[in-house]
Order: structure tokens, then C-alpha cells, then sequence
């Protein structure tokens, strides 16, 4: 086969290989060295894309770190772990655990709510969700009273969509400017513009703002909850259309949901890198909001630490994908300062944990209570009463507020799963030791917006 004319991308194709975008470079690689023959062909050889990976005849043993108390949890179990035995017949998975917070998230064989499935050499985008290194920080505020320090947050976050405007934005610090630009996932005018005006933002759904007290200091502590907001579902997005490129090519019978990008590959590495930039972005995110509240009452922290429970965490070739699960073993996270936390609900306390990685736990522990019902589904069982009878019912003698001052029923304490029960079956199974509880005096969260967001109103508008 001699090359005495320049190859173009039909010759390419015509050799049996698809059409893709390393066909420029190869092109012109080919063309400026005058390969040909043999030596093209094995030039040529890296570019062919490897035998199809099927999926698992069976799938892959995983630890079930999880009970039915009631009828209820019965169903909610019985459809994790058929979702679960699903998911683990994906190719590139060698182990996985369910934790007792554990309920579905998607169709079946999807990676549920409080699921941790170890890869080799694969990241999987689906498997961490759109909800990218969502997470818990803890700041100690000493002495100080829990409501100026609730009143002070209140005024230094933000709930609800979208980001803050140019007059009450956070600065993005340079560093993290920097990486954004230096990764081409990261680096567009969008994500960009998100990651300035979301700092400093808490979305929705079940992120918070908590303030307590530590049941072994007796002093206030504010913990929030939250992800990485737009420039984290940004990211998701472009990862999930890379993984699915992949998974036409090599594994077209995995499911959409669990298509992966392989990490030995330009787009694996440069996505890893994505991920730590954006798991940056979230921690600055936590920490402009506890800093400003300290900065408003004058005060310096007396302690903090964090940690993420939606997250890809690397060991070697391995790949732990945590959905809704806590990192208890030091290794998976590099800038540990103290233990965990794990919450439960607004009427409950913050548990502070430590642990140790078991065959059955994977070095991990539930991320809080999770839920047996749909929020949707959860609604309709307190149709009988008034968003307000709900709420005086269910947070009496707590500070609770809605940043939107509208009562969101779904996030309530009775939409959460036995906050007792969670505990009992922690220790059970050994998924971390509680070394302190942060006791309830308030919080904040989003609340309803959607009953005021624009659409609803021209359609009440309309309607009168």
C-alpha cells in the first residue's frame, strides 16, 4: 500500500476507521512525515478503538449496609438493590455498597442515593451526579449566641436559582479563576460567569443553613450544605456527552446513565482535573458564606472542616463514585482537617463521625437520612393539613426559615427517613462512630420559590 498522493480523511475511513476529531492531527501527521504503507498503519494503530467491553454476565457482588424497619422501607430497599444489581453489571465495576440512607434516584440501573460503586481506570459522570462534590463545612463560633449568628448568616447567603448580582457578588479568587481557564471543559464565558456570580449561592431542594450547638463544647457551630451549583452541573453536562461518545464506541449495551470516560484518555484526564477545580470552587463556596457571617459579628473561627458526599474519589486505578456518601477513610480526602458530618434532618442534630474503611463499608458511611417517598408523593400524605399546621407541627421551639418565605412541606422533618433508625443501623454495620452531635437551633433554606417564580405568577395572572 504505498502513500504517493496526501491522505485525507476518506483514506482514514476507507481503512475501516471512524470518522473522529483526532482525524485532522492525524492527517497532518501522516501527510508531513510522508508515511506510508506499513508505517502508516502502525502510526495509525493507537487511534483504533479497543474490543467492545460487555457488560458483566452477573452482576458484581456489593455489600448491602442497609435494613427495612416497615413495609414502607421494604419497597424502598427491595427497588435499591434491584437498581443496584443493574448498575453492577456495568463493565468497568469491581465492587459497591448501598448505606442505610440509601433510595432510588432514576430508572433502573441507576446508581441510587446513597450508593458507592468502585471502578477501574473509569470515571463515570452519572455516577456522581449533576449535584457535583455537594458537601457539608462546619465553622465553631465559640460562645457566640445561635441567633445573632442565624441572623448574621441569613444575611450573608443565598438561596433560590440563579446567582447574585454584580452588587453583591463574591470575589473568585485569581487561583481559581486560573484553573478554570487552563481546563478547556472549564474554561468558556459561561461557566465562567457562573462561577462568579454563584459563589456564595446555596440553590435549592435540600441544601442548608444550620446553626447549633456541640453537644461536648457547648459552643454555636453553622454548618452548611450545598454543591457546586452552575459551574458544577456545567461540567456534568459536557461529561456525560463525552461518556456517551465512549460508550457508543466501546460499550453500547451499558446503559446511557452509566456510560464512562475512560481515565487513560486526553478527555479522562482533563475531566479528573475539571472535577478538582470544581471541588475548589465548592469549597470557596462554603467558605465566603461562613466567613462573611464571622466577619459581620467580628469573630474568628474556633475551628472547621468539611467534607463532600457526591464525589469521585482516586485510589490508584480505582475509582470510588460516591452517591450520597460520606468519606470516612483519610486517603480519599487530601486536605483533611477534622472529622465528618453527617446531618439528618432540621429537628435533628448534626452527627460529627469517625471511622475506618471494612470490606463491607468501602471507607464510606451515609450521608444523612435520605427518603422512602417523592417529595410529590410526600405531599399528597399531608393533604389533609395546611403547609402551615405541617410546619408548626414539625418545628416547634426551632428557628426554621424559608429564604423564599414560602414553606417547602417536602424538606420538613416527617419527609425524611427515621433519623433513630439511620443511627442504629450506622453502628450496626459499622459505618463510622459518633464523636459529638451539633443539637438543632435553626436553619435556613429555600423553601418554595417555585410558587412565586415568574411563570406561576402570569399564570395566576391569567387565570384571574
Amino acid at each position: 500500500m504505498e502513500n504517493k498522493t496526501k491522505i485525507t480523511g476518506k483514506t482514514l475511513i476507507e481503512l475501516g476507521f471512524k470518522s473522529g476529531k483526532w482525524f485532522p492531527e492525524a492527517i497532518a501527521h501522516i501527510n508531513n512525515h510522508q508515511l506510508q504503507g506499513l508505517e502508516m498503519l502502525a502510526y495509525l494503530e493507537q487511534y483504533r478503538p479497543g474490543p467492545i467491553m460487555d457488560l458483566h454476565p452477573e452482576a458484581i457482588p456489593f455489600a448491602i449496609n442497609i435494613q427495612a424497619e416497615n413495609d414502607l422501607e421494604t419497597d424502598n430497599v427491595n427497588k435499591v438493590v434491584a437498581s443496584m444489581s443493574i448498575l453492577m453489571r456495568t463493565p468497568t465495576l469491581i465492587d459497591g455498597a448501598i448505606m442505610p440512607d440509601a433510595c432510588p434516584a432514576g430508572p433502573n440501573g441507576t446508581i441510587p442515593v446513597g450508593g458507592v460503586v468502585v471502578a477501574k481506570n473509569a470515571i463515570h459522570p452519572g455516577m456522581h451526579s449533576a449535584d457535583i462534590c455537594c458537601s457539608v463545612m462546619l465553622t465553631d463560633f465559640g460562645d457566640a449566641n445561635p441567633k445573632t449568628v442565624l441572623d448574621a448568616a441569613h444575611a450573608s447567603t443565598h438561596f433560590g436559582p440563579g446567582g447574585r448580582d454584580r452588587n453583591t457578588q463574591y470575589r473568585l479568587p485569581s487561583d481559581l479563576l486560573q484553573a478554570f481557564e487552563n481546563n478547556f471543559l472549564l474554561n468558556d464565558g459561561n461557566m465562567i460567569q457562573a462561577a462568579r456570580s454563584h459563589l456564595g449561592t446555596q440553590g435549592d431542594g435540600n441544601h442548608f443553613l444550620f446553626v447549633g450547638i456541640s453537644k461536648k463544647t457547648g459552643n454555636t457551630m453553622l454548618i452548611t450544605h450545598h454543591g457546586s451549583r452552575g459551574p458544577g452541573a456545567r461540567l456534568y453536562t459536557k461529561g456525560m456527552k463525552i461518556a456517551e461518545r465512549f460508550r457508543i464506541e466501546i460499550s453500547p449495551n451499558t446503559l446511557k446513565q452509566n456510560a464512562w470516560i475512560p481515565f487513560d484518555t486526553e478527555e479522562g484526564k482533563t475531566y479528573w482535573e475539571g472535577l478538582q477545580t470544581i471541588r475548589a470552587w465548592t469549597k470557596v463556596n462554603h467558605e465566603v458564606i461562613h466567613n462573611a457571617t464571622l466577619e459581620k459579628l467580628g469573630l474568628e473561627a474556633k475551628d472547621r472542616y468539611w467534607n463532600e458526599h457526591n464525589f469521585v474519589f482516586k485510589e490508584g486505578d480505582l475509582f470510588y463514585h460516591a452517591k450520597g456518601a460520606t468519606p470516612l477513610d483519610a486517603k480519599f480526602m487530601p486536605d483533611i482537617t477534622g472529622p465528618r458530618l453527617i446531618p439528618l434532618n432540621m429537628a435533628e442534630p448534626v452527627l460529627i463521625v469517625e471511622g475506618k474503611t471494612t470490606a463491607s463499608n468501602l471507607g464510606f458511611a451515609p450521608h444523612g437520612a435520605g427518603r422512602n417517598m417523592s417529595r410529590t408523593q410526600h405531599k399528597k400524605n399531608k393533604a389533609n393539613y395546611t403547609n402551615e399546621e405541617i410546619f408548626d407541627m414539625e418545628t416547634k421551639g426551632l428557628d426554621v426559615r424559608f429564604f423564599s418565605n414560602e414553606i417547602d412541606v417536602s424538606e420538613l422533618p416527617s419527609a425524611y427517613k427515621n433519623a433513630t433508625a439511620v443511627r442504629e443501623q450506622m453502628e450496626k454495620f459499622n459505618l463510622g462512630t459518633v464523636i459529638d452531635e451539633v443539637m438543632p437551633y435553626g436553619c435556613i433554606m429555600a423553601g418554595d420559590w417555585e410558587v412565586n417564580a415568574p411563570w406561576r405568577r402570569k399564570k395566576r395572572l391569567k387565570s384571574r
